[in-house]
């Protein structure tokens, strides 16, 4: 038998070797009835082949492997010899076995091919982008370090799923001076968002196949995660006022939950007027039916004072309220809340519970830092101005750029804004346009479900620079011109 140098000490130079090899030996890849040195010849392979050891990398010595697999060491060398012969290892004398540099073709083929999962795309006029300002960074990363350097108890065991007491204080407050929202911090439950609180909220109220009104049009990811969840989304058109109360008793007057928007509608931007607010009230009231507030971007405020909350003016009978951070300060916190109807407490936190407990810790007194301290309020401050520069610039050079053929009304509220067509174009115009130009942004047709969808665009102006919305506005302008141009053209005779 030919010596295979796996005792040999390994070179300084050489990466450390794995103190167990994860060895897979129940697998399809092993054959039951082989013998010992091929079963662990094939698992070997497949460790090499699957990545779970990489080219170069050593192998055990063949004492150590026997240990670890309960296998003669005479089955290791055998395995070793014959994945040598095979091109899966080398063997250099006084450093020992390693992983061949370059792996079969044969065992490459048979890898499984990558799955890929596309991440929003955050260019120039896409949505969901944020600023915040240095100063307001600075004193963000200080709360940050205060509070790892005061890590307590606390964070080692698991607490109450509506989350830490002092961060929902701070929220209390926060909505009562801001949103004319009186709540008690036990009605309040933190979130990793909008989306999370929704699911959470729904499995506590519905049964499955249940109807939920949904604004038409409105936000598309909002009506996937109530389709995910398997209840019935219920479209309901928006107008001028907001969502059409009246018509959404017609389409489904059993309906015990509705999702709105009504400070800033998405993604028309309109906001529901005091009638229908209070026709909305008056039917959840009559229904047994609660109302799920989307406070979508309340914060930014251009003009004017903004109405009051449906759950301030409701005083949370039969609203939910539902709230971010993502945009006040940054998505990547992940950090949301709802501001429940006290008979809701006990079943929504027990649904809460069961879905994945509480919410993480770490970041809690950070944002209660700067809730409570005024950096939060100075950052909204600094970053409405930026916002409301952006807006403008973005508004004024759709309008010039396309000569009047696109109209874009100035939200006075709200991180995005809508260009429209004349209804009479043809859909595929704003279509071609947005594509031919590269823009990021929705195509205001993908907000509709049941409505007749309007040509246009849902475009972003929150996080982006001036010169790059300007640049990429005259780019989707140009193009929609372009794309207008070969539509009116007469077709060919044949």
């Amino acid at each position: 038998m030919r010596k295979i140098p796996t005792n040999s000490k390994p070179s300084p130079k050489a990466p450390p070797r794995k103190a167990e090899l994860p060895l897979d030996f129940a697998g399809t890849h092993v054959t039951a009835s082989a013998s010992s040195a091929h079963r662990l010849y094939q698992a070997l392979c497949h460790a090499i082949v699957e990545g779970l050891v990489r080219p170069g990398e050593p192998l055990p010595p063949s004492r150590t492997l026997a240990k670890q697999t309960g296998f003669r060491r005479n089955a290791v060398v055998t395995a070793y010899e014959r994945l040598i012969a095979d091109g899966f290892a080398e063997a250099t004398v006084g450093s020992g076995t390693f992983v061949a540099a370059k792996i079969p073709t044969r065992a490459s083929d048979a890898r499984k091919a990558k799955i890929i999962v596309e991440a929003p795309r955050q260019g120039t006029l896409a949505l969901g982008c944020t600023h915040i300002d240095e100063r307001s960074l600075q004193r963000f990363r200080g709360f940050v370090g205060r509070r790892m350097r005061a890590f307590g108890t606390g964070h080692l065991h698991y607490g109450d799923p509506r989350g830490s007491r002092e961060l929902r204080m701070a929220i209390a407050d926060h909505l009562l001076s801001a949103r004319g929202l009186r709540c008690d911090p036990d009605q309040i439950m933190l979130t990793s968002g909008t989306l999370h609180a929704l699911r959470i909220v729904l499995g506590a109220i519905l049964k499955a196949g249940d109807p939920v009104w949904c604004e038409d049009p409105g936000y598309p990811i909002a009506r996937a995660t109530i389709l995910h969840c398997g209840y019935r989304a219920v479209s309901v058109p928006v107008d001028e006022h907001g969502l059409r109360v009246a018509k959404g008793q017609t389409a489904a007057p059993r309906a015990r939950a509705a999702y709105v928007t009504p400070s800033h509608q998405f993604p028309l931007g309109v906001q529901m007027s005091m009638p229908r607010r209070l026709e909305l009230l008056d039917w959840a009231k009559e229904a047994g039916a609660f109302v799920l507030e989307d406070d979508y971007d309340s914060e930014f405020r251009y003009d004017g004072a903004p109405l009051m909350s449906l759950a301030g003016i409701d005083q949370l009978e039969r609203v939910i309220y539902m709230g971010t951070f993502a945009k006040t300060l940054f998505p990547g916190l992940r950090i949301g809340y709802c501001a429940l109807p006290e008979r809701l407490i006990g079943a929504v936190a027990t649904a809460r519970a069961a879905l994945d407990r509480f919410p993480g810790t770490l970041m809690e007194g950070a944002v209660a830092d700067m809730l409570n301290s005024g950096a939060f309020a100075a950052n909204l401050k600094r970053v409405r101005k930026l916002y409301r520069e952006a807006r403008d610039a973005l508004a004024a050079t759709l309008q010039d750029a396309s000569d009047g053929r696109l109209s874009v009304p100035v939200p006075s509220q709200g991180l995005h804004l809508v260009a429209r067509f004349q209804p009479s174009v043809d859909l595929r115009i704003a279509s071609e346009a947005k594509q031919a130009a590269g823009a990021e942004g929705w195509l205001l047709a993908d907000t509709y479900a049941r409505a007749r969808p309007l040509p246009g665009f849902v475009l972003g102006f929150s996080g982006h620079s001036v010169l790059e919305l300007v640049a990429s506005a005259e780019k989707l302008a140009a193009q929609s011109l372009a794309a207008l141009r070969g539509s009116d053209k007469p077709a060919r005779r044949a």
